[in-house]
């Protein structure tokens, strides 16, 4: 088997190599296919009604594949289990962000109850205290939004993944980190390899997603519903999504991402 090809390209025209594969091949006539020609990447090829279309070349699809497996190796079994679960999410119509970082608010009782021990607070504080909940930054595996241009359809969702019994019990305990999550969804679901933790270890406002097989080849299966709850995203949550850029599926041409889940009932 040939050595793959050492050629360095932009995750543009990887994009587009993927686009070309998974295509009729109709070509975009752009600086972007220039290249990709010139590089050997591709073959322009013409029919006898005058039609042209593009191929991958031999040398293209070496190139792929090896880039495939680099990015494979790179790719903690967390980032992976992440993706495979963001792939899920896209497939069913959502816009899907990795690591944001998001200002959420949550119940004020651990800390008040500390407060309200002391003699020492002044009663004017105390009262204050009472009514200002404290906020911190959430940092959501997977968030998502339907693709829908009617606000009351985005039930924005919060996928966390673990890998480990270790990590996911470590969350559990943190009931102001989990509090975070459903402030800012709808509903807030675990991801995890089935075998690590049982279902009843989970509270019940939770969803339950698991992974049968390995990360690469098995499938996820939805064990639990999550509890549902009404969201209404805030300003600072929409301007964080503005600023973020959202995952991209390689197999979804641009063509079928325009308005999609963009109609008269829910996505």
């Amino acid at each position: 088997m040939a050595e793959p090809p050492a050629t360095k390209l932009p995750r543009t025209h990887r994009t587009r190599l993927m686009q070309i594969w998974r295509s009729a091949g109709w070509p975009c006539k752009d600086a972007v296919e220039i290249d990709l020609l010139a590089a050997g990447m591709i073959t322009l090829h013409g029919s006898a009604e005058g039609r042209e279309t593009l191929k991958l070349s031999e040398a293209g699809i070496q190139w792929l594949a090896a880039e495939r497996q680099r990015n494979q190796r790179a790719l903690s079994a967390h980032d992976r289990l992440a993706l495979k679960m963001a792939e899920q999410l896209m497939g069913a119509g959502r816009i899907v962000w990795r690591e944001l970082s998001l200002r959420a608010q949550i119940e004020p009782t651990a800390a008040l109850q500390v407060e309200e021990a002391s003699p020492l607070w002044p009663e004017a504080g105390a009262a204050e205290a009472r009514t200002k909940a404290p906020w911190r930054i959430a940092r959501p595996d997977l968030f998502s939004v339907r693709n829908t241009s009617v606000e009351a359809y985005l039930q924005p969702l919060v996928h966390e993944i673990k890998v480990s019994r270790a990590d996911l019990l470590s969350d559990l305990r943190h009931d102001a980190k989990r509090q975070s999550y459903q402030w800012l969804s709808c509903e807030c679901h675990y991801v995890f390899p089935a075998g690590i933790a049982e279902p009843e270890e989970i509270p019940e406002a939770f969803g339950i997603w698991l992974l049968h097989g390995d990360i690469d080849g098995g499938r996820l299966e939805p064990l639990r519903p999550a509890r549902h709850a009404s969201c209404t995203l805030p300003f600072a949550v929409w301007l964080a999504l503005a600023k973020a850029t959202p995952l991209q599926a390689e197999g979804l041409g641009a063509q079928a991402q325009l308005g999609a889940g963009d109609g008269a009932e829910p996505p």
